[in-house]
């Protein structure tokens, strides 16, 4: 075992003298800087199709509709491949820029979908009550219904977070060097199954135990705050 661990992770594995650890960090910084960087975009995309939905003009919500229904219903796979091979074939994008932005608009629906939720489980009295006071739509929105819809928001966020970074895996279907893409290159240059897979393994249990156990500590604070 340990001469498996030692040929995997701390020899060279080719002639380019490259070592295994070096290649699973490499690898974990890009998918660290995906996640990331997917997830502001999502955000920022969530929030825009989140008000296009719930326009009252119909050329606004029928193309928010088309697009969260396309995401949610294709595999990310497909979108990342269609994305890198097809949409952005003729324009020089590197496999980085365009998993961040294939796993960012994959984001951005389903991100789209918590906000919504999160609003309407607001209870409706609240925005008829503050109405009622003579508040407009947009004063009522970010002074009565947004505050009370963070609680909501904000830890399904987290969630969402935890998904993408899992998500992310497939990054080796257009070519790209993340976490897992670098353990089936040392897997295939090694013929050592067992270290590099289960090494990746560990590390994305370790990220996504990290990250829940912070969003677990970040909801009992939300709840301690009611």
């Amino acid at each position: 075992m340990l001469d498996a661990i030692n040929t995997s992770l701390f020899t060279p594995i080719g002639e380019d003298g490259l070592i295994g650890i070096y290649l699973i960090l490499n690898g974990l910084k890009v998918t660290l800087i995906v996640t990331l960087f997917a997830m502001i975009l999502g955000a920022i995309l969530g929030v825009a199709t989140t008000l296009m939905k719930m326009s009252s003009r119909w050329y606004l919500r029928w193309p928010a509709n088309l697009y969260v229904g396309v995401i949610r219903g294709t595999p990310v796979v497909v979108q990342l491949v269609i994305l890198y091979f097809i949409v952005l074939a003729t324009w020089d994008v590197d496999k980085v820029s365009a998993a961040i932005i294939a796993f960012g608009l994959n984001s951005g629906a389903y991100i789209s979908e918590i906000i919504r939720a999160g609003i309407q489980a607001v209870d409706k009295g609240q925005t008829e009550a503050a109405r009622s006071l003579g508040l407009s739509q947009a004063v009522t929105m970010k002074e009565v219904i947004l505050p009370q819809a963070v609680k909501n928001i904000l830890p399904a966020l987290g969630n969402e977070f935890i998904v993408l970074l899992k998500e992310t895996a497939v990054i080796g279907f257009i070519g790209g060097v993340d976490l897992m893409r670098s353990g089936e290159i040392i897997r295939s240059r090694t013929f050592e199954d067992s270290v590099p897979l289960f090494t990746c393994a560990l590390i994305y249990l370790a990220l996504t135990y990290s990250f829940t156990f912070m969003l677990s500590k970040f909801e009992k604070r939300l709840k301690q705050s009611d």
